[in-house]
């Protein structure tokens, strides 16, 4: 469970007046948590303003594809008396599956990963849990922690918006990137001055956290994924023989993007050992 001392330093969150609004009213605001430093950083400043009866986390697990420790590292550091809800893909298949089903890898024009595993997921379970929580009024604010400096097509969403989509069944349901405005070294700053520490793979050399091996992933982290996961980074490069994509648009192998061998070891099912 998070605590922490009290800050010396507060960088102030813009709460679009709409946004107070809903708050006032007594509306669910949801803290869609990844469990990178960026849903972290969110988390430690919206639960300073919003009631912690009013907030939710959500995570979409990822299976084997997930960092190992994501969603306890998410426990450890949600506030007290949050509650955590998980939604997983409901046919229950892992990425890998999926993608050996399609026979491609997604790309950053098609990331039918993101709408399949998290978004559509998550919809479902939020959803349901304002269904089954009249006290929310079917007021909802989905809150992300995108941030502008990561990539031009984060830098011109809007950072308050009304999901249309959602906005059904008598619910209103709104879209907010609460640290849209923050740079990397501001959250973790946040993350440090809150007494916590971000999930362990950032200090074991990742600069982001997504699935393992993620399809906009650099070079050099596909290279230190690759070192710190091999078992999984053989079946990667296994499945990329078999279905004759890559998972770099490069259309490099990862072998020989990585630098790192890709020969089956001891224990693997591609091994036969």
């Amino acid at each position: 469970m998070s605590g922490g001392s009290p800050h010396r330093r507060r960088l102030p969150i813009p709460v679009p007046p709409e946004c107070r609004e809903l708050i006032a009213r007594g509306g669910l605001v949801v803290l869609n948590h990844s469990g990178g430093k960026d849903s972290q950083c969110m988390t430690i400043l919206l639960s300073r303003i919003v009631a912690r009866e009013q907030l939710l986390v959500v995570h979409a697990p990822l299976g084997e594809a997930e960092w190992p420790g994501t969603i306890e590292h998410i426990e450890k550091t949600i506030p007290d008396g949050v509650p955590l809800i998980l939604a997983p893909l409901a046919s229950g298949k892992t990425l890998l599956q999926r993608i050996e089903e399609r026979g491609r890898f997604p790309s950053a024009s098609a990331r039918w990963c993101t709408s399949d595993f998290k978004r559509s997921p998550i919809e479902r379970e939020l959803r349901r849990y304002l269904k089954a929580h009249p006290r929310f009024g079917n007021l909802l604010v989905s809150a992300m922690g995108m941030r502008a400096s990561e990539s031009p097509a984060r830098s011109k969403r809007p950072a308050w918006r009304r999901n249309v989509r959602n906005c059904k069944a008598g619910r209103d349901w709104f879209d907010w990137l609460p640290i849209h405005a923050l740079e990397t070294d501001d959250v973790f700053r946040i993350i440090r001055e809150a007494g916590q520490s971000p999930h362990w793979a950032y200090a074991a050399g990742m600069s982001r956290l997504s699935c393992s091996f993620c399809i906009l992933a650099s070079r050099t982290d596909l290279s230190r994924a690759a070192e710190l996961r091999p078992a999984l980074y053989r079946r990667y490069a296994a499945l990329e023989k078999r279905i004759d994509h890559t998972l770099s648009p490069s259309r490099m192998p990862l072998p020989e993007l990585t630098g790192v061998p890709a020969a089956p070891g001891r224990g693997d099912p591609e091994s036969g050992l």
